[in-house]
């Protein structure tokens, strides 16, 4: 084959990934809202006493009883919120970079504007961004713990003291 065939039906395989991904995340959407609009509180309280019947009735004496049933619903759980959590935290990360992109390119859009506008202001401009973005990262400097409180941090301090040291303080009252 040639490479431009290759190349041709790379592409093409390319746009129908996107396409599938784009239809793919549309009805998850969907999925995820109809599932949580269809479990309302009724609905909830009978697929518990559904399922409580059937475990009693397929209990095995000695093999399996109500504790075990319950762990192993409780640990059930716990995975799907951990899966749960860990897609949202997935989906705030992208959202974030989708957010920091579209900040980058409104501040390339605006000093674009800013240099069409007044070409003769941007060195002034810049040196004025120089010195802000220095006092600001002066202020959000980390600063040393005071050598008075023998390693004690500033009450005023965003951060506030690790556990450690928060407990000696407590134990010390």
């Amino acid at each position: 084959m040639k490479f431009s065939v290759l190349r041709s039906r790379v592409k093409r395989c390319e746009q129908v990934v996107a396409v599938r991904l784009v239809d793919t995340q549309d009805h998850w959407g969907v999925l995820s809202q109809v599932w949580r609009s269809g479990w309302s509180p009724l609905r909830i309280i009978v697929a518990g006493v559904a399922s409580g019947f059937v475990v009693g009735k397929l209990e095995i004496p000695g093999k399996v009883n109500g504790a075990r049933w319950l762990q192993m619903v409780g640990s059930v759980s716990n995975l799907l919120a951990s899966g749960q959590a860990a897609f949202a935290s997935a989906m705030a990360a992208h959202a974030a970079g989708a957010a920091d992109d579209a900040a980058e390119q409104a501040d390339a859009a605006a000093d674009k504007v800013d240099d069409a506008v007044n070409p003769g202001a941007t060195a002034a401009a810049a040196g004025a961004a120089a010195g802000a973005a220095a006092a600001a990262s002066a202020a959000s400097a980390p600063r040393a713990p005071a050598q008075a409180g023998l390693g004690r941090q500033d009450p005023d301090d965003s951060i506030g003291p690790r556990p450690a040291e928060a407990a000696t303080e407590l134990s010390e009252r």
